[in-house]
């Protein structure tokens, strides 16, 4: 066995250093790895926490063939990451993951070694009170997929200690935080058992949500009692319409009340549900849905009743459906419809390749599109981004050529100079493209150098 690059290679190795046992050599990979004292820039955080997972993934190897040490290991190299948790800009929450990982690792090892659950209950619950850095946020949800019985139900039990323990809102300055926080787990927990009885009565000790009822729901319909499922999808439904706010966890609940329903033998029911979501909320997504439900010979008929009902959608929503289902005509008659501002409403990622695929066959509204994402820019005051406004602007110039309206585009140009006059970053170049005057291109680099010989030559 080797260290290459601090990843540990037992592939191919015939050379085993004896002065130096296997066990030193996985520590050390963890420490060269880590690299403690230097800190890791955001740029080099993606390349330092794939180097890191190599070492991780050389350590869950040997799980099963020596778990009591794999445990050890991954307990050191917990403890490390703590430690080199200041010495990284995890922006992308990368080296968050990796951790959880390793606590997930870290819990498969103590069970295959057998260790006494209670103590690796403790021990997780430990680090998930004393978190300082949010790599055990949420770790609950991960871990539940990983624990065996005995060790899911001493982490319920241990779980289920905090919860009753927690202060009151009397008790705290931060009312029912920690019975808030303590019961989420615990409710996790539960879901992973599917012990509905259980959960149901915790509910009836805490705030009921949407995703209370989902996963009560998903419960019964694991034990195949579809009708205590399609009552509890209901119920959620019920408390999801008394938000305002509108989350995945609303859709998922329709989805599977429309799954029960199928199986229920209530097609027609089932459709009439994919129908309401899609008049409330059109979009490629909801459509989809609704096609899924129609029987065959009759979805030309629902697809022209979908268009028809998308109309009262938002404008973005309707770009994407009509072009996903060739509406073209459709689309267009509703962009010439759309003002100004609306057009500028639209976000880049939706204006602009709606603005390319319609500079051939309509041109005119893509020029408009253009436009608005040009203005989108410069009322923003954006400057590190005139680049991209004037080439927006240069490509709705020729979009209103080609459809022969230079008396929009003058108007266009009128508007510019009068409102946009004093952002000289902008105008200098918005006048060249008004004035078609040639663009200055540096010449290739290299040319630039040999330049300088033909100049001493002379």
């Amino acid at each position: 066995m080797v260290i290459t690059s601090s990843r540990i290679n037992f592939e191919g190795s015939t050379v085993t250093p004896k002065t130096r046992n296997q066990n030193d050599l996985f520590e050390q990979a963890i420490e060269a790895v880590l690299s403690p004292g230097n800190f890791i820039s955001y740029a080099a955080a993606s390349s330092f926490v794939n180097d890191v997972r190599d070492v991780a993934v050389d350590i869950e190897k040997i799980i099963k063939r020596r778990p009591e040490r794999a445990a050890l290991l991954l307990e050191t190299f917990i403890g490390a990451c703590h430690e080199k948790a200041e010495e990284i800009d995890d922006s992308t929450g990368n080296f968050g993951m990796l951790v959880e990982d390793l606590f997930l690792d870290w819990i498969k090892a103590r069970q295959a070694a057998t260790h006494d659950p209670d103590e690796t209950a403790k021990l997780l619950l430990s680090w998930m009170e004393d978190d300082p850095y949010g790599f055990c946020h949420n770790l609950d949800r991960q871990v539940v997929k990983v624990l065996d019985r005995k060790g899911l139900e001493a982490f319920v039990g241990q779980i289920r200690v905090k919860f009753e323990s927690a202060p009151s809102r009397d008790e705290t300055l931060f009312p029912e935080y920690a019975r808030r926080k303590w019961g989420g787990v615990l409710k996790t927990m539960l879901a992973g058992q599917r012990d509905v009885e259980a959960y149901i009565a915790l509910c009836e000790r805490t705030e009921l949500n949407v995703q209370d009822c989902l996963a009560i729901a998903k419960i019964y319909q694991s034990r195949r009692r579809l009708e205590d499922a399609l009552t509890w999808v209901e119920r959620g439904l019920a408390v999801a319409s008394s938000d305002k706010r509108r989350s995945f966890g609303d859709h998922e609940l329709h989805q599977m009340q429309r799954a029960l329903l199928v199986k229920m033998d209530r097609p027609g029911d089932a459709l009439q549900s994919a129908w309401a979501e899609f008049e409330e909320y059109p979009s490629t997504f909801t459509y989809k849905e609704l096609i899924c439900y129609v029987p065959a010979k009759e979805k030309k008929a629902w697809h022209q009743k979908a268009m028809q009902a998308s109309e009262k959608g938002s404008l973005t929503s309707q770009i994407e459906l009509w072009f996903k289902n060739k509406e073209i005509d459709r689309l267009v008659s509703c962009l010439r419809k759309a003002t100004g501002q609306e057009l500028e409403d639209l976000s880049h990622y939706t204006a602009e390749p709606l603005a390319r695929k319609l500079e051939r066959t309509h041109p005119d509204i893509s020029a408009r599109v253009y436009c608005a994402l040009c203005m989108r820019i410069i009322n923003a005051g954006k400057s590190k981004y005139y680049d991209a406004a004037l080439d927006n602007i240069e490509r709705a110039k020729k979009c209103y050529d080609k459809a022969g309206l230079n008396a929009d585009w003058q108007s266009v140009v009128a508007d510019v100079r009068q409102r946009h006059f004093r952002k000289k970053g902008f105008m200098a170049g918005f006048e060249d493209i008004v004035s078609t005057a040639p663009k200055h291109v540096e010449p290739p680099f290299l040319e630039q150098a040999k330049a300088r010989w033909l100049k001493k030559r002379k």
